[in-house]
């Protein structure tokens, strides 16, 4: 295909790009006038790259990488996508079933949001807020985060190559970690003393309220009066999930908002009524916190169930749909997220804990120091708080 008639073909699908982000988060006549204007400028410059370029460009190059930036500059999750990343969307294929045990988001390169419990990430020490350069030395600034989920999985028994980076590093450390598939149970409970019970929920895939319910009532029966619930780390599952799992302990009212394209606004309420089981709470949360976690941590803290110790949570709250392009690309777009009970933002911010707990900072390749600062702290503010009610009695 010439070069003119390929700069035509790209440039009618930049309209259908722009006016479907006008349509959503960016609806209304302010921002569709400011769109209009944009997309003028836009063809200019692909235009004058056509006609001044010194070398001859690669105008398909230049517009997914445009598109691309287009769609990621909304959020994390928002994606311009491949013909082909859209095809194994739509089949529902994966790259493999074998993974590492982390959940990912792209912000500028792929970054780590949630570590899986004992997995190979885990066991090499990778933690949320750590940043993939390379995976298997192709650079992740370009993916998206669908591209990036689908360069990690593999078959079992595989070997995938990291390039990291954490806090203000400047050389990257590598490391080569072989898939496997997902072992462990999502939801796991013990007692912690004689009255206080915790219940670790490592995933929130489906099933997983009931295990919380089960683990909540063995608990109970094995002499718990106050509950410690852990979701750091928890970034996979869903956002249902998480939701039936607030509902769980929490009687009536509201216990979050969702916000979708156009601003509709709706309340997800509370339903155990009488049978919510109300035995104190106290959660434990980390910036691998995410997703249907937060969701439960905000609806339990928000509905006055529970308090939280530890650091604030991911922010990762939004929903997202595949919107297909003519030439086979897509739009992968956030189109609802979740607020606060009372309105306030949730997604990007989190849920911020009660009680704070700074940890030591890790070098990448250095070993984790033992102990579980966390932990220690909220069963401090346990004893601290049950002080006062022993010394009444």
């Amino acid at each position: 295909m010439r070069a003119r008639t390929r700069l035509i073909v790209l440039l009618a699908t930049v309209p259908l790009v722009a006016f479907t982000l006008v349509g959503g988060w960016l609806g209304g006549v302010v921002a569709r006038e400011d769109a209009y204007r944009h997309l003028r400028i836009f063809e200019d410059v692909v235009s004058l790259i056509s006609e001044n370029y010194v070398e001859d460009a690669d105008l398909d190059q230049v517009m997914d990488g445009a598109l691309s930036g287009l769609a990621g500059g909304l959020d994390t999750d928002s994606a311009f996508l491949s013909a082909e990343s859209v095809a194994r969307l739509e089949s529902g294929a994966t790259a493999g079933p074998a993974g590492i045990g982390v959940e990912t988001v792209a912000r500028y390169y792929t970054q780590i949001v949630g570590v899986r419990d004992r997995s190979p990430a885990d066991r090499a020490g990778l933690r949320p807020g750590d940043y993939i350069r390379a995976i298997n030395d192709e650079p992740t600034r370009r993916l998206s985060g669908v591209d990036g989920v689908a360069r990690l999985r593999g078959e079992p028994g595989t070997t995938v190559r990291l390039s990291l980076l954490r806090g203000n590093t400047s050389e990257p450390y590598d490391v080569d970690l072989v898939r496997e598939l997902p072992s462990g149970p999502d939801v796991s409970h013990r007692m912690l003393t004689a009255d206080i019970g915790y219940l670790r929920v490592a995933a929130l895939n489906e099933g997983a309220a009931e295990a919380i319910e089960r683990a909540a009532g063995a608990l109970a029966g094995d002499g718990a009066t106050q509950l410690v619930i852990d979701v750091r780390n928890c970034a996979a599952g869903s956002f249902d999930e998480g939701i039936a799992a607030a509902r769980l302990f929490v009687a009536d009212g509201a216990l979050l908002q969702r916000e979708e394209t156009g601003g509709q606004q709706i309340t997800i309420e509370a339903t155990a009524g009488g049978d919510a089981i109300d035995t104190p709470i106290l959660l434990l949360t980390n910036y691998g916190t995410a997703g249907g976690a937060e969701l439960f941590a905000a609806g339990l803290t928000g509905a006055g169930r529970a308090e939280s110790v530890g650091q604030r949570t991911a922010g990762r709250v939004s929903l997202q749909k595949l919107i297909p392009l003519p030439d086979g690309s897509g739009l992968w777009l956030s189109w609802a997220r979740y607020l606060q009970a009372s309105g306030d933002d949730l997604h990007r911010t989190g849920v911020e804990p009660a009680v704070e707990v700074e940890l030591p900072s890790i070098e990448l390749g250095e070993p984790w120091p033992p102990g579980d600062p966390i932990l220690d702290r909220a069963l401090e503010h346990l004893q601290a708080e049950a002080a006062p009610a022993a010394a009444a009695a």
